[in-house]
């Protein structure tokens, strides 16, 4: 387990990792930074990310899981288990880099996530993704 600033000292040893940030996505504040930001200004960095990660965590259209084929004629099609768990993570890729959020899980209501920006030329889009989601997992949030 760790805390929010060795959280990003171990991002940031990922290959091609230019910045890096922990935040909330409901008030949009950045609750750590390293590295370098996209945009010069984290706070903005972590207001803009937020909205993203706000819309996709909100739609249902991704939070629902699939229902399964109904097995008769009168039976509706019901899965019986609720909704899937939460997105997990938003991948934005441009000509340059790759965002990755990752939606960070606690026994709360958390509405934290981790921002990696990762270099296109120098980073592992696929490796991020799984350390980032170790990482995800050991952070605790006090």
């Amino acid at each position: 387990m760790s805390g929010i600033d060795e959280c990003l000292l171990e991002v940031m040893r990922l290959p091609g990792a230019r910045g890096a940030a922990v935040v909330d996505w409901t008030s949009g504040l950045a609750l750590g930074t390293i590295g370098d930001s996209p945009n010069g200004d984290h706070e903005a960095t972590a207001a803009e990310t937020a909205e993203v990660a706000r819309m996709a965590a909100e739609q249902p259209a991704f939070a629902l899981s699939a229902p399964e084929p109904a097995t008769g004629p009168d039976e509706t099609a019901v899965t019986g288990t609720g909704p899937a768990p939460p997105v997990e993570d938003v991948i934005i890729t441009t000509r340059a880099g790759y965002h990755i959020l990752r939606f960070v899980e606690t026994a709360f209501d958390s509405s934290v996530f981790l921002h990696l920006w990762l270099d296109r030329s120098d980073g592992n889009l696929a490796l991020a993704r799984i350390r980032l989601g170790e990482m995800a997992k050991r952070l605790v949030l006090a």
